[in-house]
């Protein structure tokens, strides 16, 4: 299903055996897209494919200027859980705060509380077939897992190999969320690195987050990282830029652009743009995200864990933070 008129939520018909609201393992999927001619079919028979499809998948066109909007036409035709929402082009491609501006368009569209579950997934991406299903299933056993995913792997050799996100951070490409969480922590920040925000967020309010680096979880990133916006150089100048808006530790931060420097390519060079991005950002005094005790719990994380080690501070953080889990209830 096409819709240009986006100034009404509408009802839409859920996949075979699914049952919308109803049923406890309903998700829908939101993607924010421009331009993906190239990778989309690849994606969009991926989510096909899926052993437990979404209950609704919500594609927004960010006024791209290829043949995506055709492609994406012919499939919501044939697959009438597909909806395609047309947002005004706003004449370049904004990640970060563009993307989620494009994600909200189409959320703001839907009625939440039909779903037990929702996922931001990029339209340049191939998941394995149970992807969903299995991070379902992982929500279903651990009631404080509010957000999770799989890890972003590319491919070396003929393999899919972990591109490095960290297994305290659900990946922003195809990050599954519970509702009641995501709703919890006021959704997502209109900035870079609001796929890192999120999960300290849930944290600090007692839920847990998680990625998982296994082959039923990988997720084919098409896309080299950072080329979405010139160069991958741009991507580690605006990865620093996020950092220093998060609030990151200053020494956990060079010692996480030092280890980039040998660990990733573009080597050297990639680690001290990331630097610079944030560096630069600290100079000129650029305004950090408004919440001083959220900056304040990422930084007293990050230096437990220049101490302990990721595993064993996040460990530690979880454990302080249960007692102000309430799974989301309004209060």
């Amino acid at each position: 299903m096409t819709d240009n008129d986006t100034s009404q939520k509408q009802p839409q018909t859920p996949p075979p055996g699914r049952t919308g609201g109803k049923d406890p393992r309903t998700y829908v999927v939101i993607t924010p897209c421009r331009n993906e001619e190239d990778y989309m079919r690849r994606t969009l028979d991926s989510v096909i494919a899926q052993t437990e499809p979404p209950t609704l998948w919500v594609i927004v066109d960010d006024g791209s200027t290829d043949g995506g909007p055709e492609i994406l036409a012919d499939y919501a035709t044939r697959y009438p859980w597909i909806r395609v929402i047309t947002k005004p082009d706003r004449g370049n491609r904004a990640v970060g705060p563009g993307v989620i501006e494009a994600f909200y368009y189409g959320y703001e569209r839907i009625n939440p509380e039909d779903y037990t579950y929702s996922c931001k997934l990029d339209l340049d991406l191939e998941l394995p077939p149970t992807y969903f299903a299995t991070l379902m299933d992982r929500m279903e056993a651990d009631p404080r897992l509010g957000t999770c995913s799989g890890k972003a792997c590319t491919r070396v050799n003929g393999e899919l190999v972990s591109e490095g996100r960290g297994d305290e951070m659900s990946c922003g490409m195809s990050k599954f969320q519970r509702r009641t969480c995501f709703e919890n922590i006021g959704g997502y920040v209109r900035e870079v690195m609001w796929d890192a925000i999120d999960c300290h967020t849930a944290r600090y309010k007692g839920w847990r987050a998680a990625s998982w680096d296994e082959p039923e979880l990988r997720v084919d990133n098409l896309r080299p990282m950072g080329t979405s916006q010139g160069s991958v150089y741009n991507g580690r100048r605006r990865h620093g830029f996020g950092q220093w808006f998060m609030g990151s530790d200053p020494l956990y931060y060079t010692a996480s652009c030092i280890l980039h420097m040998f660990k990733e390519k573009p080597y050297i060079l990639g680690g001290l743009a990331m630097w610079w991005g944030y560096v630069g950002s600290w100079l000129r005094r650029v305004p950090q995200y408004d919440n001083p005790e959220l900056r304040a719990f990422i930084r007293a994380y990050q230096r437990r864990a220049l101490i302990k080690g990721k595993a064993a501070a996040i460990a530690e953080q979880e454990a302080e933070r249960a007692p102000f889990w309430n799974g989301g209830k309004k209060s």
